[in-house]
């Protein structure tokens, strides 16, 4: 599927996991240099054998997407089953499980892209929402992007002392 003119979302094959810690590395990276280090720490996700794990189950569980901007990776979205950190929902719902774009494709519209994808397969699968969570501390710009692309608030949580908001966009 094309978005705009340059990004293609397409499955994950094998091969994918490297690429997609390389972007939550170049996330790290840009927001540790902005001292923005509550939502993913300050350590890379390369070398680190749970976060490879669990970029593994998002491929294998077969809702993972990569978004590639000039015929390069660029982002990457899961969808699936809601954490089990967050309120089940109580109507039919997709979850998005992570969001990811690779700094270096920041301001073309990945990100977005990759939502609209996640609210089309919702559409597709009879979903009536597709609900997300993120970290909420910090000045609030990861909660402010997510109501900029059609979601609202459903309630705060902690997970230890980390601050989240869970979202929804009703479809």
């Amino acid at each position: 599927m094309t978005h705009g003119t340059r990004t293609l979302i397409r499955p994950t094959r094998d091969g994918d996991v490297p690429a997609v810690l390389a972007m939550f590395d170049s996330a790290v990276a840009w927001l540790t240099a902005r001292g923005r280090t509550g939502q993913w720490g300050t350590r890379p996700f390369t070398g680190d054998p749970g976060r490879t794990r669990q970029v593994t189950s998002w491929l294998e569980g077969g809702g993972m997407r990569i978004a590639e901007h000039d015929g390069r990776p660029a982002g990457c979205i899961s969808v699936g089953p809601a954490h089990d950190y967050v309120t089940p929902a109580t109507e039919p719902e997709l979850y998005v499980q992570a969001l990811v774009t690779d700094r270096r494709h920041a301001g073309h519209g990945v990100g977005a892209a990759l939502l609209d994808w996640a609210a089309e397969e919702a559409r597709a699968r009879r979903a009536a929402v597709l609900r997300v969570d993120c970290y909420a501390g910090g000045d609030g710009r990861l909660v402010a992007y997510y109501e900029s692309r059609g979601f609202t608030r459903v309630a705060p949580f902690t997970v230890g002392e980390w601050p989240g908001m869970l979202l929804q966009r009703r479809l």
